[in-house]
Parts: C-alpha cells; sequence; structure tokens
C-alpha cells in the first residue's frame, strides 16, 4: 500500500501573528539610552535587573565586608556596565560601538 503525500497546510494567521510577536519583542532590546537614563545611584541590583534584564557578565568580591560588583549588559552595538557597592549602584556607564 502506499501513502498519500498530504501538501502542507497553509500557515493559521496565529502562526504569523505569533512569529510577528515574537520578532517584535527581540527587537526591543532592555539596553537602551533610555533605560540607561533611568538608572540613578543607589538603586539596589534587583531593580537593575528588573530593568535591564539578567547581565550577560558579572565579576566582583569582598573586602573587609565590603562587597563590589561590576556588571555588563551588551546589545546590538550598545554596553552598560554599572559598579555596585554593597548591592547598590555606585557608577554607571554606557558606550555605543
Amino acid at each position: 500500500m502506499v501513502a498519500a503525500i498530504q501538501p502542507c497546510p497553509e500557515p493559521s494567521m496565529r502562526l504569523i501573528a505569533a512569529l510577528l510577536l515574537s520578532l517584535t519583542l527581540m527587537a526591543c532590546s532592555k539596553v537602551s539610552s533610555e533605560n540607561y537614563q533611568k538608572l540613578q545611584t543607589g538603586m539596589t541590583r534587583e531593580d537593575v535587573v528588573t530593568l535591564l534584564g539578567e547581565p550577560d557578565a558579572t565579576d566582583g568580591g569582598s573586602v573587609f565586608g565590603i562587597s563590589g560588583e561590576s556588571a555588563t549588559w551588551k546589545s546590538r552595538g550598545t554596553t552598560i556596565t554599572i559598579q555596585f557597592i554593597n548591592g547598590k549602584v555606585m557608577t554607571k556607564n554606557m558606550e555605543k560601538t
């Protein structure tokens, strides 16, 4: 018995809409000048992660009970680097390449 080959069904409008939405969301980076301006000295690390998402890279340590961390976020030629002391923003920097 030979199985008949069925043609692929046309993509549904829901599938097309879902694909367009996902592409749009991927294009909207949290690493932006707008979000950089929202960063304030004294903000908690949790507040920064809520704004920018998890950092792409971190480095840190602790000396005499003071913890420090450098966190970096990168997207489409923009890099935001934040220095935290005891979990709070001390300095911020943004570079565009």
